[in-house]
C-alpha cells in the first residue's frame, strides 16, 4: 500500500473514532511530528557562515549598495 492510500485509510479510521481522549492523543503525535518535520528543515549557519554574511553587509554598506527603508517601502506602495 503506498503512503497516499495509508493516508487515505488513516483518515477514515479516524473519523470512525467517537472517543475524544483518542482524538485528542492523535491530535498531540501530529503536533509532534510537524514540530519535528520543520525543525529538520531548518540548518542554522554555521559561525563562519554568519560572519562572512557580516563582512559581505559591512563591506555593501561601505560601498553604498543598499537600499534605505523608505526607498524599499516606496517600491511596494
Amino acid at each position: 500500500m503506498n503512503l497516499e492510500a495509508r493516508k487515505i485509510e488513516f483518515v477514515k479510521e479516524f473519523l470512525k473514532l467517537q472517543s475524544e481522549q483518542a482524538v485528542s492523543r492523535l491530535e498531540k503525535i501530529l503536533r509532534k511530528e510537524k514540530i519535528a518535520s520543520e525543525e529538520q528543515i531548518f540548518e542554522p549557519m554555521t559561525q563562519d557562515e554568519l560572519n562572512e554574511r557580516i563582512d559581505q553587509s559591512e563591506s555593501d554598506f561601505r560601498n553604498s549598495r543598499f537600499k534605505s527603508s523608505s526607498e524599499l517601502l516606496a517600491k511596494y506602495e
